[in-house]
């Protein structure tokens, strides 16, 4: 090859994914140079609640991964818990009707059988666990395994800790390919990088980073609202959702939903989600979305009608047709990994995703079949 190697592997995207390849690719001996035209965690990442889940996920490869990228977070939190804000609280998904509960219940019991912690918990209980929910529901689900972490820390601590070379404000215009198809590193709008390998973390841009390679992925962004209240003592004490919020992440529905999702954090205000629409990249204000994400936690928090919300953020959520995101060798160019399309999970799954491409970045058997993340297991439908 004519040009010297500026690395070992490229990875575009310096969110939360990216950081944590980069991490685990540093770890296992790779150099490694992160590029974004933007700033650090300057996409989703930074508009996320930082969610550690695995209360949200039906038994299958998503959970397997979640599972898999919370063993990860705890590692992690052992070295770099206060630089993260790590934080185990749990969380609670509410039934609001007595139907509801025996869905609920349902859905626990298929987790457990795949490894989760999941405790029912009945009216005494659960009003224990959240003194200030409204009264008369009918039972809960508790997570123990769920936390959570400041996204925007979390992914400029692992860029740090991984010594990766980190080039922000930088925009890859280009794949450098070889006669055969493979993969000899990025163009760039300052420089060309040289690196026979190619991580694509790039989010809701990752098809765009695909088809620069030559390669189809069809990423689309799911818009979601997030209202901040102004700071108040510790009233919610977990991650505390309704029971709808699981089916809302799973549906294939352009239309706005919204189920309720309240979590208090330790510098006081409490945030409230989830609205999920499907609106391209339209950042314009929706008070729809926002007068529905206040009604819906306030049923669930009636105290929540006094308090005062100070500012609400926008973000998308990259997301693939069936819902699970593409990790691993695109077999269609040599050399190209993907790790994006996660939705609304990337922060939590994040750490399974790095190292899973760490492992076969550097020629390792993965700790999961990377079969059904497969990235090009959409080709049929594109072509």
């Amino acid at each position: 090859m004519s040009h010297p190697l500026t690395c070992d592997v490229v990875v575009v995207g310096a969110g939360m994914t990216g950081a944590a390849c980069a991490l685990y690719a540093a770890r296992s001996g790779l150099d490694v140079v992160v590029v974004d035209r933007g700033a650090v965690a300057g996409g989703t990442t930074g508009a996320g609640e930082g969610n550690l889940l695995v209360s949200d996920k039906e038994p299958g490869p998503e959970l397997d991964l979640a599972l898999l990228s919370l063993r990860l977070w705890s590692e992690l939190a052992q070295e770099y818990g206060t630089f993260i804000e790590y934080e185990a609280k749990g969380g609670v998904v509410v039934a609001t009707s007595p139907g509801g509960l025996t869905a609920l219940e349902r859905l626990a019991a298929g987790q457990r059988a795949a490894g989760v912690s999941a405790e029912p918990v009945d009216g005494d209980a659960l009003y224990a666990l959240e003194p200030h929910l409204a009264p008369g529901l009918p039972g809960a689900v508790h997570y123990p395994q769920d936390a959570q972490v400041m996204p925007a820390l979390a992914a400029a601590h692992l860029l740090r800790a991984s010594g990766a070379r980190l080039l922000t404000g930088r925009r890859v215009t280009g794949v450098l390919r070889g006669p055969e198809g493979a993969v000899l590193g990025v163009r760039t709008d300052r420089g060309d990088l040289h690196a026979p390998a190619l991580v694509n973390a790039a989010g809701t841009w990752g098809g765009e980073v695909a088809a620069l390679a030559g390669a189809v992925l069809p990423v689309l962004p799911r818009r979601g609202f997030v209202l901040v209240t102004e700071p108040l003592p510790r009233l919610v004490h977990h991650k505390v959702y309704a029971a709808g919020y699981v089916a809302d992440v799973a549906s294939d529905s352009a239309v706005l939903q919204t189920s309720p999702v309240v979590e208090g954090t330790a510098a006081g205000p409490i945030l409230i989600g989830a609205s999920r629409e499907r609106v391209g990249f339209d950042r314009s204000f929706s008070l729809p979305a926002l007068r529905a994400l206040a009604a819906d936690a306030t049923r669930l928090f009636p105290f929540l009608a006094d308090v005062h919300a100070i500012r609400a953020y926008l973000g998308f959520r990259p997301y693939l047709p069936d819902h699970l995101p593409a990790v691993g060798p695109d077999p269609r160019v040599p050399g190209l990994f993907h790790a994006c399309g996660h939705e609304g999970a990337g922060i939590g799954l994040s750490t399974g995703t790095g190292s899973l491409v760490a492992q076969v970045l550097t020629g390792r058997t993965p700790d999961l079949d990377l079969t059904p993340f497969s990235p090009d297991r959409f080709a049929e439908e594109a072509a």
